[in-house]
């Protein structure tokens, strides 16, 4: 049996657009309240009913998240343009070596804006 395992996360942080047009608000400094759902997929081992221990992710995803957390995105290294599509793109490159069987992130910027993000191709 094959399932898919999902885990969310939430920060608060600060950025800035900058490779946005300059009327454009976003330029400007602003926050969210992000959610991060990070979903690993595989087989259910038969012996534990499982397909991953929900810990492993969590201690994959802390440290980025101490990081993340109350932060201005713009003065970590790689998320200098933190858009939702590159903040995805970073996770994963932070993950995959960790976290076998990584299948997808979604990060979501506001209740109705968010990002999916499958790998990089």
């Amino acid at each position: 049996m094959r399932c898919r395992i999902v885990k969310d996360y939430r920060f608060e942080a600060a950025q800035t657009l900058p490779s946005l047009p300059g009327n454009h608000k976003c330029k400007n400094m602003h926050g969210h309240s992000f959610k991060v759902e990070i979903a690993v997929e595989g087989e259910v081992n038969p012996e534990i009913g499982w397909v991953y221990d929900h810990a492993e992710i969590s201690r994959a995803m802390n440290p980025l998240m101490d990081l993340l957390d109350h932060s201005y995105l713009n003065e970590i290294e790689g998320l200098e343009n933190p858009t939702i599509e590159n903040m995805a793109a970073w996770l994963w490159r932070k993950l995959a070596p960790q976290l076998p069987g990584l299948c997808e992130i979604v990060i979501h910027e506001t209740p109705t804006a968010r990002c999916v993000f499958r790998g990089e191709f």
